[in-house]
């Protein structure tokens, strides 16, 4: 995988939930359910741009955590029955992750989750037209027209509802590895 910018989806053998994947994109028993860009888009408040690139940000999405990663919140949130784990407050309170589950959920997408991506120089010129044009129900910004969206929202925001009524735990530290 190239240390480029770049636009890159993700793939799934087994759906993370009850997805309608009729409009999914499909392929050798795969189903793309998101997509993604890295960097990101420069900011225009005079802010230095991001220094991430497509394999950072896969790494980081494969074996981080739910705080650094909004597709790791997204799955873990959809699988966490299934794999028996659950969003927690880490370290100050303002972080989320699945604390020791990140491990089970690293496992989770390393047994289900497959990475195509592309090489592409502004990555952000692309990405809105494949969310415009795909079916990627995973995806929440600039999704709001797909039919998972309200679900989904609703499952995070449940997710994130249930950890602020629970104790703040210490921070683990390293991510899903």
């Amino acid at each position: 995988m190239p240390a480029t910018a770049g636009v890159y989806g993700w793939w799934f053998r087994k759906l993370p939930a009850a997805i309608d994947t009729s409009g999914c994109a499909k392929r050798d028993g795969l189903t793309l359910l998101y997509t993604g860009i890295s960097p990101s888009k420069p900011p225009k408040n005079g802010k230095a741009p991001s220094t991430q690139n497509i394999r950072k940000r896969i790494k980081a999405h494969y074996t981080g955590n739910a705080a650094g990663s909004t597709l790791r919140l997204t799955l873990g949130c959809l699988v966490a029955n299934e794999i028996g784990i659950e969003l927690r407050r880490v370290g100050s309170g303002e972080r989320y992750t699945f604390h020791a589950g990140e491990t089970l959920l690293s496992k989770w997408m390393a047994e289900n989750a497959l990475v195509s991506w592309i090489a592409r120089e502004e990555p952000w010129e692309l990405e809105d037209q494949l969310i415009a044009s795909l079916d990627v129900p995973l995806n929440l910004d600039g999704n709001s027209r797909n039919s998972f969206y309200l679900q989904l929202k609703a499952a995070r925001a449940d997710a994130k509802r249930r950890a602020k009524e629970l104790p703040v735990l210490p921070n683990p530290g390293v991510g899903g590895r």
